[in-house]
């Protein structure tokens, strides 16, 4: 793994992160290609299409399923993400959407579902503003020498998301925190280690 980080060439980074899919189907899960296409690609568009934009509570344990597969599986998390209200998950997601471009209001009013923590919520907001929010992954934060050791808490994810929004402002070129996140995950190699519990 390459000090991506303090990297400043925009080359390296492109490289990096034209790696990301690459990397994506090398990892152990054989439903994460799958459904990283669908939480990069579909999720966001279906959101955005909606009179008012929220996720459903299928959208939601479909996201708690691309997170796992990228980390660590917790069935009981899961199930806990599943036991949701329907109409409480698009509430609450609507209510978080809402608050953009509040720093950390989406996510705080995210974790209020049962089942959903920091990483989980993170995941929602960047496929509905990633130009604000990057997913909350350990391998990412690892590489961003400022934050110190992963803490599942909201307050690091402030600091995590202001440090890959600060980088995207400094790559410039429409660049944002979600690409430098999948630029240092693809970095990283994608290893599977823990995730939030």
């Amino acid at each position: 793994m390459t000090n991506l980080w303090s990297e400043s060439s925009r080359d390296q980074w492109l490289e990096s992160l034209g790696r990301y899919e690459m990397v994506i189907g090398t990892q152990k899960s054989s439903r994460l290609a799958e459904l990283d296409t669908w939480a990069r690609g579909s999720l966001p568009k279906d959101i955005t299409k909606r009179a008012q934009p929220h996720v459903t509570l299928d959208e939601l344990a479909r996201l708690t399923e691309w997170k796992m597969a990228r980390g660590v599986w917790r069935a009981r998390n899961l199930a806990l993400v599943k036991s949701n209200a329907e109409g409480e998950v698009s509430a609450v997601s609507a209510e978080a959407f809402s608050r953009v471009p509040h720093p950390t209001g989406p996510i705080s009013t995210m974790v209020t579902l049962k089942g959903v923590g920091p990483a989980t919520a993170s995941g929602v907001m960047a496929a509905f503003a990633p130009s604000q929010y990057p997913f909350f992954d350990e391998l990412v934060a690892a590489q961003v020498p400022a934050l110190g050791e992963v803490r599942w808490t909201l307050g690091y994810y402030a600091k995590y998301a202001k440090a890959l929004r600060e980088k995207a402002g400094e790559m410039g070129d429409k660049w944002t925190p979600v690409m430098v996140e999948q630029a240092l995950w693809a970095n990283s190699g994608g290893k599977i280690g823990k995730s939030e519990s």
